[in-house]
């Protein structure tokens, strides 16, 4: 039995921030970073994302986060003078800006001062990653198109929606990153469940669209069904403009971040959901 006790390995642990910069999902990013650290039994990263950065102006929030959390900065920009800025900044801080085609390994050894670990079982890691994200992937489909929303303090994320507006899929995706993530309609019939507005540990977030797109969508999503009053209504736009109305009232009466999907894949929704829980849990700035 080993006599080192947990305070001695809280102390033997090397945390450090490592912020994770792409003009994209981030997806390459998150994984190469997990790998890398992996090799490093005794260095634990506090991950900052920042995704889908193509403009100067989000460029200058991010650069606000490195300069509040210094650290390690991964990045994948293709915009020169983006890189450039970025570089800039990084070397006035004295932080490493790795582009991913570095070599990371070395990289991380000359900023954590660790030797790599090279024993069998270092990457057990990314075993338990793969348990959490079954885990969060049976705990997203449970919570579905607001079910058990008695459950939903125990949920990494709420994204809330008027139909449509991609929740289930933007949860499947986060689910797949080990995100438990649960959705609720908003239902112009029905006041939104009482539980959503009391709710304290999940991120909850707004989706919305234009609602011109949505009415197309809703109108596409019926072609195969009985034609009927209630399905014209459903995809009547001036309905679903009141509907997408009420429902932004409804983020901004609960103080919700919002994302509008209607010109967003999946992939980009959910890359900014991820934005958003990490500057939540790391208390950064806002992104934009």
């Amino acid at each position: 039995m080993s006599s080192v006790t947990p305070a001695q390995r809280i102390r033997a642990t090397t945390w450090f921030h490592v912020h994770l910069v792409s003009d994209s999902t981030g997806e390459t990013l998150s994984t190469m970073l997990k790998s890398t650290a992996a090799r490093f039994e005794r260095a634990k990263p506090l991950e900052h994302v920042a995704s889908l950065v193509r403009s100067n102006a989000q460029l200058d929030k991010v650069l606000a986060r490195i300069e509040q959390a210094p650290g390690l900065v991964m990045y994948t920009i293709v915009d020169r003078q983006m890189r450039r800025r970025l570089e800039v900044k990084c070397a006035e801080l004295q932080v490493p800006a790795i582009p991913v085609l570095d070599p990371l390994l070395n990289a991380f050894a000359d900023y954590l001062g660790l030797e790599q670990t090279m024993q069998t079982g270092a990457q057990h890691e990314l075993d338990d990653d793969y348990f959490r994200r079954i885990a969060a992937i049976d705990y997203t489909m449970a919570h579905d198109d607001g079910q058990m929303t008695w459950d939903l303090e125990s949920a990494d994320v709420v994204l809330v929606g008027v139909s449509r507006t991609s929740k289930t899929p933007t949860c499947m995706y986060l689910a797949h990153r080990g995100v438990k993530a649960a959705n609720v309609p908003l239902v112009p019939t029905s006041d939104p469940p009482p539980e959503l507005a009391q709710l304290r540990k999940p991120l909850v977030v707004g989706l919305t669209a234009s609602p011109t797109r949505l009415s197309q969508i809703r109108r596409t999503r019926l072609t195969n069904l009985a034609a009927n009053q209630d399905a014209a209504t459903y995809s009547d736009e001036d309905q679903v403009k009141d509907e997408v109305t009420k429902a932004k009232r409804y983020f901004a009466k609960n103080g919700w971040p919002t994302i509008d999907v209607t010109r967003r894949s999946v992939e980009e929704t959910a890359a900014k959901v991820l934005t958003l829980m990490s500057a939540r849990q790391g208390g950064d700035i806002s992104q934009g």
